[in-house]
């Protein structure tokens, strides 16, 4: 489909364009595991990419028991993280539903993570596992030299992942997520981790996104303007930043990043900056992913009205 077209409705599946993942998405849903395993042995070497289809993978995996099989039968590195990924999402729905079993399953969690980090010790991917999990706890560690807030958390944990994949994307993003506000820091303490750990980064990394991620994060629709801090020159200078250095980046991607465009997108848009808002849609074509639109009311309203601020198509229209 030729991005900016639309033939139907918004591709919400969290595969997107790629197309080998989407279909082995179909395989784990019919309880087969085979295809899976050739995926993710696949990515071996490219860490990024094992991130993303694990993660993808056990989201659909999770409700069955396709995990614990593949690990009793067939029991590997992928298998392990497989298991690990599955646990972890397990125990993160528990709690955040505050189900009586919540405290079980993460120690169940803890206890594949620590099977998947055993089996492959230089991947990543397990220790990123883990560390999605650092949120249900308060960790006490404190911050290194550089952060204002000097937000204490679990730096050990970071530090050691940031040795095996120094701008690990998926890292970056569940370690900015234990400083919110809604699990154990502020919107400040936010704030101030995302620009620190987002300056390391090269100007056309990802990784410069994650301050609008944190502002998404600290929205408060109860504030007087809340709407228009994108407004600020501060967002709107980083907005264009990213736009400028890291977009054409993007186009070189073997798929397209659809969470950091949405990001980009919705910043641009809200910033007033609706002609380059409409270059990253156009980067988007039909694929779109919940976040950030979710925060401010239905998802698929959201990003339709924000399409249509830039005189874009949305699905249904004539």
């Amino acid at each position: 489909m030729a991005a900016g077209l639309f033939e139907g409705q918004y591709v919400w599946h969290p595969a997107a364009d790629d197309r080998e993942l989407a279909s082995v998405c179909v395989e784990v849903r019919a309880g087969r595991y085979l295809s899976a395993c050739e995926l993710l042995v696949a990515t071996r070497e490219d860490l990024g990419l094992r991130a993303h289809r694990s993660l993808v993978l056990a989201s659909e995996a999770a409700d069955s028991d396709l995990a614990e099989r593949w690990l009793a039968e067939e029991p590997s590195p992928e298998a392990a993280l497989m298991w690990a990924r599955v646990a972890v999402l397990r125990a993160l729905r528990a709690a955040d539903a505050h189900d009586e079993r919540a405290r079980a399953l993460e120690r169940i969690a803890l206890n594949a993570c620590e099977r998947a980090t055993a089996m492959a010790p230089h991947d990543p991917t397990p220790w990123v596992a883990r560390l999605a999990l650092a949120r249900l706890h308060e960790t006490a560690e404190p911050a290194p030299r550089g952060l204002l807030t000097e937000p204490p958390g679990p730096w050990r944990l970071f530090s050691h992942i940031l040795r095996l994949d120094p701008f690990h994307r998926e890292a970056h993003h569940r370690f900015l997520a234990y400083f919110f506000s809604r699990h154990h820091g502020s919107v400040n303490a936010a704030w101030d981790v995302a620009a620190f750990l987002s300056q390391r980064a090269a100007a056309t990394s990802p990784l410069r996104l994650l301050p609008l991620v944190a502002l998404v994060e600290g929205y408060n629709p109860s504030q007087l303007l809340a709407d228009h801090v994108w407004e600020q020159p501060q967002w709107r200078s980083t907005a264009l930043a990213i736009y400028q250095h890291w977009l054409p980046e993007a186009a070189g991607y073997r798929f397209t990043p659809v969470l950091d465009l949405a990001y980009l997108a919705h910043a641009l848009v809200m910033g007033q900056r609706e002609f380059e808002a409409r270059a990253v849609f156009a980067a988007m074509g039909p694929y779109a992913s919940r976040m950030p639109w979710s925060v401010f009311g239905d998802p698929e309203e959201q990003l339709s009205r924000a399409r249509r601020a830039c005189g874009l198509p949305v699905p249904g229209a004539a």
